[in-house]
């Protein structure tokens, strides 16, 4: 299947964000209205059928992995499932990483150092096994708490920035702060707690 692949990285209309909202309603991705309207803010570049019909979409979003502590664009792909499996993915995801490091070259200060993938679906996931792929030029960096792959594709001469400062974690019912450290529990570690 021949595609057109259409960036619209800060520059969507409220005519596509409307076909965007229709589009992953009805292909079940995203039912909740308000939900998919935020993510229409989020629009990197869609694909378009040979009859110019929505099939594809790329989101991102600045995202901080504390392990990390840089700002990465949180990626996600989705196809309508009649461009699954046409063997689409790959291109349309250099397409989108392109327009992605174009944009924050353009800037005057980066506001990513590259690409954060949660490796969802469990074919693509199986496909890659290395822990670096350089035919998609990512790096595995661990898993996500759902227990899906985590990796990195940098920006070209992506420069570290200063470390993006870790948030304390919420108090928690019961427990202390001990020198500043991570809360301690209320309670003795050794015994039953029982005088």
């Amino acid at each position: 299947m021949k595609i057109e692949i259409v960036p619209v990285w800060k520059a969507l209309s409220p005519e596509l964000a409307a076909e965007l909202v229709a589009f992953w309603r009805d292909q079940n991705a995203i039912q909740n209205e308000a939900a998919a309207t935020r993510r229409t803010e989020q629009a990197v570049c869609i694909a378009r059928d040979a009859d110019g019909a929505l099939c594809g979409v790329a989101t991102a979003m600045i995202k901080v992995l504390p392990r990390l502590r840089q700002p990465m664009y949180y990626y996600r792909q989705f196809f309508a499932r009649s461009l699954r499996g046409q063997h689409q993915e790959l291109a349309f995801y250099r397409r989108a990483k392109q327009i992605l490091q174009d944009y924050n070259a353009g800037l005057d200060k980066a506001e990513s150092l590259g690409i954060l993938l949660e490796v969802e679906n469990a074919k693509i996931a199986a496909a890659y096994k290395r822990a670096n792929e350089p035919g998609f030029d990512a790096t595995f960096i661990g898993y996500s708490p759902r227990g899906l792959q985590l990796r990195v594709s940098y920006f070209e001469d992506a420069v570290l920035l200063a470390p993006t400062p870790l948030r304390a974690p919420a108090a928690v019912p019961g427990t202390r702060r001990v020198g500043g450290a991570r809360p301690a529990p209320s309670i003795p570690r050794h015994g039953n707690g029982r005088s």
